[in-house]
């Protein structure tokens, strides 16, 4: 450590998505003095774009919404998911952590969460909630931000596609919203914008506080109580992710450019163990004319079909567990990209894909892309994209054959109450007959890497030995994931960073209330 700071908090907070400002908020009004540092011009990290979801079995607003789950019963599911990918007793940490959160946050009058049904990822799993352990915080009027809204990062529409911000703030925009206005209203907080850490500041073994580079001056911060890296994923790092094997590449994520990981580098320079390096949450992406392929769900038809014409997997599978099937294949020879959705004219031209993150543009554009093809019959849309006509017509009869019957009888499309989740029930098996036929183009996309700096049941950041490094902490996308490799419901990763950066806080104030 310097012998004179720069500037000295009690916490430095490193990022400022959902997580990482929970995290400065529970320290905030626990009595800590919290720097936060943001590396970019905007606070909200990937929350900003997301839905903001958050997975927390037993909380208090599932239960005034009538839900009778149980923590047994979550618990059984989580572990029938993740297995023992990840310690036990991370496991519990977040399982066990989520609800008391809530109790938390809603002691103060700027929080409010609602239920918000949303199927478990793998409904055939003991203990699945065919409704989820799901909520979201309540919207907000946009103008209740006042300054505050011009620091928050827009949702995708806006920042590229160059949409209107919107009156409200929803999802992910209205967490990060309430987040804000509670900080705005803790003493001793200071939020800084383009405010970069590559480097931590250690003593005897002890992390001390970290260098930040502030508007091009570096600044030395000492934290007398610790470092929280929530920084968010490295998926924006085309080097880290070459280095550590993640398939994709930085053009097709979803998290924001600052998410390069320079944080997670700078707890490994520190002693930090790592896991789960070359790991992501995946999705299908719809491809763009500028060569991005983007987040997608929300069926409401057509099949994916891979080089051969053949349906390869469940088209209304949770986004996460298709992306993992597309990559295993690629990653085997099995097929190439792009992979294209087949569908028929019944809604017109458009793929029926009613959520892209990024707003689709012009029909005429992805058209003179090569993205979307149309045919007045299925072998000469087969011959338009490079497939086997005998076996695309083979694979769309075959397919109608199951939409008359109601049944999958090759992925079990339908069959998880995931599957109809976008459907209102009804069977998502819908047929296609009616010409002209089309083809758009898919790619993978990621919601951002899951692997960072391994950590203990209190966020606390483990050297390559198991051991604790003290002042350090890790939360979110930063921290190896408690999930391992699946992704078990929405709101799984936004929830279990607020849950580790809200741990990592109160042992930071416990250890302050020690002394």
């Amino acid at each position: 450590m310097v012998n004179t700071p720069d500037d000295e908090c009690d916490v430095l907070v490193i990022g400022s998505g959902g997580g990482a400002l929970t995290g400065a908020y529970t320290a905030a009004r626990e009595g800590l003095s919290v720097i936060v540092a943001e590396a970019s011009d905007h606070f909200g990290g990937t929350t900003a774009y997301s839905g903001g979801g958050m997975w927390f079995p037993c909380n208090a607003a599932l239960q005034r919404a009538g839900d009778t789950d149980t923590l047994e019963d979550a618990r059984t599911y989580f572990r029938a998911v993740v297995g023992d990918r990840t310690p036990t007793e991370l496991q519990d940490a977040f399982l066990e952590g989520g609800a008391p959160l809530i109790d938390y946050l809603e002691a103060d009058p700027a929080f409010k969460f609602m239920a918000f049904p949303w199927p478990d990822y793998f409904g055939s799993a003991p203990a699945a909630s065919t409704t989820g352990r799901h909520i979201m915080a309540k919207p907000v009027k946009a103008e209740k931000l006042g300054a505050l809204r011009e620091a928050l990062r827009p949702p995708l529409g806006t920042e590229r596609a160059g949409e209107p911000l919107p009156d409200g703030l929803f999802g992910g925009q209205a967490l990060l919203a309430r987040l804000l206005l509670a900080l705005s209203e803790q003493p001793h907080t200071d939020l800084r914008r383009n405010a970069v850490c590559d480097e931590l500041l250690h003593t005897h073994g002890t992390v001390t506080g970290a260098v930040i580079t502030h508007h091009g001056t570096r600044r030395h911060v000492h934290a007398r109580r610790g470092v929280l890296i929530a920084a968010g994923g490295f998926e924006r790092n085309e080097q880290m992710r070459t280095e550590h094997s993640v398939p994709g590449s930085t053009r097709d994520a979803m998290g924001p450019p600052s998410n390069q990981g320079l944080a997670t580098l700078a707890g490994i320079a520190a002693g930090a163990d790592t896991d789960l390096m070359s790991e992501a949450w995946w999705s299908p992406g719809i491809t763009h004319p500028d060569g991005t392929s983007t987040f997608s769900l929300w069926f409401t038809g057509g099949i994916f079909v891979d080089d051969h014409g053949r349906r390869f997997v469940n088209e209304s599978a949770a986004y996460d567990r298709i992306g993992r099937e597309v990559l295993a294949r690629l990653a085997d020879g099995r097929m190439s990209l792009p992979f294209w959705m087949i569908y028929d004219d019944r809604a017109g031209e458009r793929p029926p894909v009613q959520s892209t993150s990024v707003p689709l543009g012009d029909t005429h554009d992805y058209v003179a892309a090569g993205l979307w093809h149309t045919a007045d019959t299925l072998d000469e849309l087969a011959t338009t994209i490079g497939v086997p006509a005998d076996e695309l017509t083979r694979t769309v009869a075959r397919f109608n054959t199951f939409a008359t019957n109601g049944t999958d009888e090759d992925f079990g499309r339908g069959d998880e109450p995931f599957d109809r989740a976008f459907t209102g029930g009804a069977s998502p098996l819908v047929p296609i007959e009616k010409g002209p036929f089309h083809a758009a183009a898919f790619g993978v996309s990621d919601l951002g890497t899951k692997g960072g700096l391994r950590t203990d049941a209190h966020a606390r950041v483990l050297d390559t030995h198991g051991e604790v490094i003290p002042g350090l902490y890790a939360a979110g996308n930063s921290m190896a994931a408690v999930s391992g490799t699946t992704y078990p419901g929405g709101g799984n990763p936004i929830g279990a960073c607020m849950v580790f950066s809200h741990l990592a806080a109160l042992d930071m104030a416990h250890r302050a209330g020690e002394e």
